[in-house]
């Protein structure tokens, strides 16, 4: 809670600098899942509450080194993958030749979008929408580049509202070090996470509480909010991972054209 505010000028530029920083580590870790079972936990979530359809057109935006994406283009589905960050889509490029997926990587920014109106059978994403400056106008591009019957489906945590949150930051502290002791050889960078906690300072998603903020903004921009499981953690995480974030649970958010 003692985390010191920035000026909020330039958050975008700031998000951009953290994840190609993070660009290299990400990355092994995006590869450590591909060898393990949350290749195929992931891709049963997703496909489960995707369109039924056997080769859907897919968009994952904020690819980060390729995880989604790279899943499911090996599933045989045709899948495009945008970031914003030039060093993230070069590690995609890299991961995408090694597995030989065949994904169509691009620099973008997820509030503006370079695809025609009812491109993509499914919008998909991981940990992504806390980051975005404007989330209202990010939906509303989803919502456009959506085809009639398809599916906005993401994944997302209230990653830093322990900033905010008295009783949820004291929460979150326990977890945290409870995770330190019995896994220290998993603790994460304290250097980079308070380099990220000043970024989330000026983000507007990290005061809010989640998913019931994205239920409210989803419908406010048309949308049709077809599912949300506040807690899917337990089928993606390892035992380390539920307890470092179980004050923070993944939730999972299934939205379509009103």
């Amino acid at each position: 809670m003692s985390v010191k505010k920035g000026t909020g000028i330039g958050v975008l530029k700031d998000v951009k600098d953290y994840w190609h920083i993070r660009s290299e580590s990400y990355s092994k870790q995006n590869i450590a899942e591909l060898h393990s079972y949350k290749r195929r936990a992931w891709k049963e979530i997703i496909l489960e509450n995707a369109p039924k359809k056997d080769r859907l057109k897919i968009l994952d935006v904020g690819t980060g080194p390729g995880f989604f994406a790279i899943n499911l283009a090996l599933e045989g589905h045709d899948v495009t993958a945008v970031d914003c960050t030039e060093q993230m889509i070069e590690k995609a490029k890299l991961n995408a030749a090694a597995y030989e997926a065949d994904v169509d990587f691009f620099v973008a920014n997820a509030h503006e979008l370079p695809f025609e109106n009812g491109k993509f059978d499914l919008v998909i994403s991981r940990n992504v929408v806390w980051n975005l400056e404007n989330p209202r106008s990010a939906f509303e591009e989803w919502d456009r580049i959506l085809s009639d019957k398809g599916r906005v489906l993401y994944y997302d945590a209230n990653w830093y509202l322990h900033l905010f949150d008295e009783d949820h930051a004291k929460e979150y502290t326990k977890c945290q070090m409870e995770a330190d002791r019995l896994y220290p050889s998993e603790c994460p960078s304290k250097t980079i996470g308070v380099h990220m906690e000043k970024i989330a300072y000026n983000l507007p998603l990290s005061k809010v509480q989640r998913p019931r903020w994205d239920v409210e903004a989803l419908e406010e921009c048309g949308m049709n909010v077809i599912k949300v499981d506040e807690n899917i953690g337990d089928k993606v995480w390892e035992e380390s991972e539920k307890l470092r974030y179980k004050a923070t649970p993944m939730f999972m958010v299934c939205a379509g054209k009103a």
